[in-house]
């Protein structure tokens, strides 16, 4: 009895309106297969249920018949062989490409349509040299028009400020690229401030899905499936972060991967990889910790009176009618970034220097150069001071400082010295009090802040016995080590960042 496997994959299977013009695979190794449908390309894992489905129909419209499941499995197995080991190697991505200098954004419609976007303008074109994959709960952006203001969008967000409106594009900006490094968006406001629907609208502008928003991960793995399968991650009414996420987030913003074992394996893993633009909201500022809020644009929205409340159907409504103009309008920005954005020189460098430059190439065709600078800075300060005043220990130690000019000691003097300040001051209950261990790792997380407020911490050793010491000053005054310590090798690198030893 002859085996119908090759009778499944060879071309007279398929139908008039359906050809499987090439296996491939991707670097970790999954298989895909472009399949020609009414014209146009789709691009499909081997193993997902619409490729089965399409096997399934193939054999049908051949034979008359329904493939058995013993059938459909070989014929699976086959045609990801020749994917792995005789189709080329691929990149696929999820809604945003990069390829020779242009980006590509995926449309998610039924004609599989992109834009294609370079120096000298956007196309919706339905062929690109790249290819997307489309998870479930993805759906379609419109067809940009040329001509919108990106202004409009100013009108359906209850912004404070017009410094909170430049960062918002900002962000959105820098989510129009497929790779990082990506600014955290926090939102926080009470209730009724509009977080939510602020995250929805801006999910719906350049990554729309069936479920816009989504409740928090419960472990990393969870986190990182989510990045692969979608492009804009937005976290809806949080109450805090634990630390584990606070950290994967850090990563995730950044760039970031994550390894798990292979079920019913013992020695293989299963990689995933990827950074993504995040957004989460919260009554509360949910971001705790410094490392995570170095990267994060932080924003508070101020209450809506009774009286200016509008049917949130007809804010929809109307932001479906203006949603076209504004994707235009955001798309002549990053033409404008590709064309300047090796022209940029910024005079100072934030943390997420890349995001900076990127936006800075956009952002004059919004507004005047340095407007966003200035927004940035602004909000990284607000924000820094936000996170050292819910600190107690950066807040015990600026009191030290303002009492005493500077401080040197152990991190068992420093604890006592916090303790005796907390007993002292009911708000400054020390949880961080536990050992000089955990004093000095929380305190080398603030270090980074502090330095922005002209307070300088300096880890080093002292004397024969190279005796762990901290020493605590204004900026300028540690760079002397004439007390004897000798910086450690983190704070050597300190020193050199603020001007040499």
């Amino acid at each position: 009895m002859r085996s119908s496997v090759p009778v499944l994959v060879t071309t007279d299977m398929f139908s008039d309106t359906a050809h499987c013009n090439e296996l491939f695979h991707t670097a970790s190794g999954t298989a895909f297969a472009d399949i020609t449908i009414a014209g146009h390309r789709e691009t499909w894992p081997i193993r997902s249920k619409r490729f089965h489905a399409f096997l399934k129909r193939s054999y049908y419209h051949a034979t008359g018949k329904a493939a058995s499941a013993a059938e459909i499995r070989s014929a699976l197995d086959l045609l990801e062989a020749r994917a792995q080991f005789d189709g080329p190697q691929r990149s696929v991505h999820v809604r945003i490409a990069e390829q020779a200098g242009h980006i590509y954004l995926d449309l998610a419609d039924e004609q599989w349509r992109v834009v294609e976007i370079g120096a000298d303008g956007w196309r919706v074109t339905g062929s690109a040299p790249v290819r997307f994959c489309r998870p479930a709960g993805m759906l379609a952006l419109p067809v940009p028009e040329r001509g919108g203001s990106i202004e409009t969008l100013w009108s359906f967000l209850n912004l404070p400020s017009r410094n909170d409106f430049v960062l918002i594009v900002a962000w959105l900006l820098a989510g129009l690229r497929s790779r990082g490094p990506y600014p955290l968006l926090a939102i926080s406001g009470e209730q009724g401030s509009a977080k939510t629907v602020l995250c929805k609208l801006l999910k719906a502008l350049i990554d729309p899905n069936a479920a816009p928003v989504r409740a928090l991960s419960r472990e990393e793995r969870e986190l990182m499936i989510a990045a692969n399968n979608g492009h804009l991650l937005a976290f809806d009414n949080l109450s805090g972060l634990p630390h584990w996420l606070s950290d994967a987030l850090c990563r995730l913003a950044t760039g970031g991967s994550f390894a798990v074992r292979r079920l019913y394996t013992d020695d293989e893993e299963v990689l995933f990889e990827a950074a993504r633009p995040i957004l989460l909201n919260g009554i509360e500022d949910v971001i705790s910790r410094p490392d995570l809020g170095d990267r994060a644009i932080v924003l508070t929205l101020a209450p809506i009176a009774d009286v200016d409340r509008r049917p949130e159907a007809d804010l929809w409504h109307r932001f479906e009618i203006a949603r076209p103009g504004m994707l235009g309008a955001l798309l002549d920005g990053v033409v404008h970034g590709l064309r300047a954005n090796n022209q940029v020189d910024l005079e100072h460098l934030p943390r997420m220097a890349d995001f900076a430059l990127w936006t800075a190439a956009c952002e004059t065709t919004f507004w005047p150069a340095g407007t966003f600078a200035r927004a940035y800075a602004a909000n990284r300060r607000a924000a820094i001071e936000n996170l050292l005043e819910a600190d107690p220990l950066a807040t015990c130690v600026r009191t030290i400082l303002g009492e005493r000019g500077s401080w040197s000691g152990s991190a068992s003097d420093l604890l006592r010295l916090c303790a005796q300040h907390a007993h002292a001051d009911a708000s400054l209950s020390p949880p961080w009090a536990r050992n000089p261990r955990a004093l000095a790792g929380r305190l080398r997380r603030a270090q980074t802040f502090l330095r922005m407020l002209d307070i300088e911490i300096v880890f080093g050793r002292q004397g024969r016995s190279g005796a762990r010491m901290i020493r605590v000053s204004a900026l300028g005054q540690s760079r002397s080590t004439a007390n004897g310590m000798h910086a450690d090798e983190g704070s050597q690198a300190c020193y050199r960042v603020n001007g040499g030893v």
